[in-house]
């Protein structure tokens, strides 16, 4: 009896440590995602605006791209920021997902 009662207390206060603790890992991921997705978003319509607006060429949106997925690479202490933009192309899939997410 000893033994299951010993058990049964530390189930009941491992699923509510896991709860507590657990919570706030998912939680912490996803506003990382979710920041992660805005900034890339921000960048993304910026870029563009400024392309079509002709102040930057397409190279130079390439350039301003790729130095703002070092940069935000750098500030996480990462070598490469596989969440963030780094060309034309990573934008226009962002910004499409972004449309299609509005769309459903």
């Amino acid at each position: 009896m000893g033994k299951l009662l010993i058990g049964l207390v530390g189930l009941i206060i491992g699923a509510v440590g896991g709860a507590l603790f657990g919570g706030a890992v998912i939680g912490g991921t996803a506003a990382g995602v979710g920041i992660a997705t805005g900034l890339s978003a921000g960048i993304c319509s910026t870029v563009t605006a400024a392309e079509e607006e002709g102040l930057l060429t397409a190279e130079q949106v390439e350039q301003v791209l790729a130095r703002a997925a070092s940069d935000a690479a750098a500030a996480a202490g990462e070598e490469t920021s596989g969440t963030m933009v780094g060309s034309s192309d990573d934008c226009a899939m962002v910004m499409d997902q972004l449309t299609s997410a509005r769309g459903q």
